[in-house]
């Protein structure tokens, strides 16, 4: 029986995993950064010593990209060193390690879908600590590991657009959501579902790099629209420009992932966009 160590448990991600594990003949240990400090690899090694792991699934990240543009420092500790110690730990306990990255990474200049042999080039701080993290672990290159990468991700778990969405067509009329930036939503119950069955199948010499979200290509504004539709609110959308919403931190204009090696390597049906914005809203209650 595999002993999977899930970090970031309360997260959108670990959240999912949690409620689809109860499925699988897995042990699993769920972890936060109360009772599992990842910055810390005398806490990590102490851990999986104890607990007997012989996997890790590392959903921790700092995902608050425009804060991450003045607090990179912290950013850094997560997305990067912390990645850097269960990659050495992974290698020294020969123990299998998924780590979740970001469409983040790429600079969303491309006018075709990003495959994972595509040259990062990451923005802003958030992105460019995450691409830091996935650098440190393929240079350490423990077996069996491998990197996800995902985009846009919502669950009926945590806050995310959808539920921002929903909040927001009840209390406005009207709302302007950006249409200049593509790419695929993800629903985090589909990407937890990918993860536990491909698990199993994971047998490399060095680590691997694959992208995952639904299928299909989208604007925030396409998303926003579907969103109020399915949930019947009168809420009208209307489309802006990137400008017209200034942050801190850049987002890609383009970050659609190319999903052809997962499916491949691992034989995963990935669900389209829609069916699981349904589904996500169904369980929320939300589906009229």
């Amino acid at each position: 029986m595999h002993s999977v160590l899930i970090t970031g448990s309360k997260g959108q991600l670990g959240s999912e995993i949690k409620a689809v594990s109860k499925n699988h003949p897995y042990q699993f240990y769920f972890t936060d950064k109360e009772s599992l400090d990842i910055t810390n690899p005398h806490a990590i090694k102490q851990y999986i010593e104890e607990n007997s792991i012989d996997t890790i699934i590392n959903c921790a990240a700092y995902t608050a990209v425009d804060q991450a543009e003045s607090d990179e420092e912290t950013a850094d500790k997560i997305n990067h060193i912390a990645v850097k110690h269960m990659a050495k730990i992974a290698k020294e306990k020969n123990i299998k390690l998924i780590h979740i990255s970001t469409d983040y990474v790429f600079d969303g200049k491309n006018h075709k879908p990003y495959t994972e042999e595509d040259n990062p080039n990451p923005t802003g701080v958030y992105g460019k600590t995450k691409l830091a993290g996935e650098e440190a672990m393929m240079k350490i290159a423990p077996r069996n590991s491998i990197v996800i990468r995902t985009s846009w991700v919502y669950s009926s778990f945590g806050n995310n657009f959808v539920k921002t969405m929903l909040k927001l067509g009840k209390e406005r009329e009207e709302l302007g959501v950006i249409y200049d930036q593509i790419g695929t939503p993800t629903y985090a119950a589909d990407l937890a579902a990918a993860i536990l069955e491909i698990l199993p199948k994971i047998d490399n010499h060095k680590p691997e790099i694959y992208h995952y979200s639904n299928e299909g290509a989208i604007s925030w504004y396409d998303f926003a629209k579907e969103i109020m539709k399915m949930a019947k609110l009168s809420c009208q959308i209307n489309p802006i420009e990137t400008w017209q919403y200034p942050t801190p931190a850049e987002r890609p204009h383009y970050s659609l992932l190319n999903k052809a090696k997962i499916k491949k390597d691992f034989d995963v049906t990935i669900p389209y966009w829609k069916d699981s914005l349904s589904a996500c809203l169904t369980k929320l209650g939300e589906r009229r």
